[in-house]
């Protein structure tokens, strides 16, 4: 068994900041399913996944130096990067202005790279996929335009006047969407 299946992602990350090529095989294998199922719900496009899965993977390698290694949680950094990344990509393939705007280190680290606040709880993969049913049920007791209104938010990278404008209703209705549906996901996430 190699030593490195045995490191946290944390210690894995820190390796990958000094460039070791192993370590990044390691969390390749540990996250690269989840992410291609995220990716794959934003950017459905086969070949469009796979080639933000390869870009995800190239930004870890060459910025893992900035994620904050004191309180970091390395299962939210990478998911919300992929995330990031997926929606970037999306984005710019539906809006002539942003296929327009420059994509270099400047705007990677502002746009892609996550971050994350302090106060976030630990997660690490293992303890998400436990979660994931719990999550699930909590997503169920939601009513269909509530997670209309998420999945255009997160997984579309909608903003909130996108949104308004896609819906056609006023976007102190979305707003008011928004909110209450992530009460009420929270409430149900509590009572699950």
């Amino acid at each position: 068994m190699s030593k490195y299946k045995e490191l946290t992602d944390i210690e894995l990350l820190g390796k990958i900041a000094k460039y070791d090529s192993r370590a990044l095989e390691e969390l390749y294998d540990r996250y690269s399913r989840i992410l291609f199922t995220l990716i794959k719900k934003i950017a459905p496009n086969l070949e469009k996944t796979e080639n933000i899965l390869v870009d995800v993977f190239t930004i870890i390698w060459r910025k893992a130096g900035q994620f904050n290694f004191e309180k970091g949680s390395v299962y939210a950094w990478i998911i919300t990067l992929a995330r990031n990344k997926a929606i970037d990509v999306v984005r710019r393939s539906r809006s002539s202005a942003m296929k327009l705007e420059t994509y270099d280190d400047e705007y990677e680290d502002y746009f892609i790279l996550p971050t994350i606040s302090n106060e976030i709880d630990e997660l690490d993969i293992e303890t998400a996929q436990r979660l994931s049913p719990k999550v699930e049920k909590a997503l169920s007791g939601l009513s269909d335009a509530q997670k209309y209104v998420i999945h255009l938010a997160y997984y579309e990278g909608y903003t909130m006047d996108e949104i308004a404008d896609k819906l056609n209703i006023p976007i102190e209705t979305v707003r008011s969407k928004i909110t209450t549906a992530l009460h009420l996901f929270r409430d149900n996430l509590v009572q699950g």
